[in-house]
C-alpha cells in the first residue's frame, strides 16, 4: 500500500513538472502592453515598471527607441532560459518567456519601448509569473538586475 502511494505521488509530481515545462504559452494571453496592464490585486507575483508615479520609475536612455529596443532584445536574448514569445524590437513591443533554473516555471516579461523628446527613449515593463500567487520578489529582482546590467551603448 505504501509503495503504491509513493508511485502515485511520483507520477503526479512528474505530471505537474511536465505540464509546467510543456504547457503552451498563448501570445493572445501573455503579450500584454505594460502601459495598460493592470496589476492583479490578489497576486504578489507581478512587477510593473512604468512612468506612472510609482517607485521605481523607468530609466531614460540617450538613444532612440529603435536602438534601445534592438540593444535590449540582444541583451535579453543572450540570457539563459529565455525566449521571445511575441512581438519584435522593430515593433517596439516584445514579450519574453523567462524560465526558472530548477523547475522551469515560466515568467512572462512584456516590454514596450517608448520614444521621448530629443532622441531619448525609455521603456515600460510588465513581468509576471504564470503559476502561483507569490514569486518571492523574483520578477522584480530580475528586472532590476537586468536594468542595472544593461547598457544600450
Amino acid at each position: 500500500m505504501l509503495k503504491m502511494a509513493l508511485i502515485i505521488i511520483v507520477l503526479v509530481l512528474a505530471g505537474f513538472l511536465a505540464f509546467v515545462r510543456l504547457a503552451p504559452s498563448d501570445p493572445e494571453i501573455w503579450h500584454v502592453d505594460p502601459l495598460t496592464a493592470k496589476k492583479p490585486w490578489r497576486k504578489r507575483n507581478v512587477f510593473i515598471l512604468r512612468d506612472d508615479g510609482s517607485d521605481p520609475s523607468p530609466p531614460i536612455y540617450d538613444v532612440d527607441a529603435g536602438t534601445l529596443a534592438k540593444a535590449f532584445d540582444a541583451f535579453v536574448m543572450a540570457k539563459d532560459r529565455l525566449e521571445r514569445l511575441a512581438g519584435s524590437p522593430d515593433d517596439l513591443f516584445v514579450t519574453y518567456v523567462a524560465r526558472t533554473k530548477l523547475i522551469g516555471y515560466p515568467d512572462y516579461v512584456s516590454v514596450r519601448f517608448l520614444p521621448l523628446d530629443d532622441g531619448h527613449a525609455s521603456l515600460a515593463i510588465f513581468s509576471r509569473s504564470r503559476f502561483g500567487n507569490s514569486d518571492l520578489g523574483v520578477n522584480r529582482k530580475r528586472i532590476e538586475g537586468w536594468l542595472a546590467e544593461f547598457d544600450p551603448d
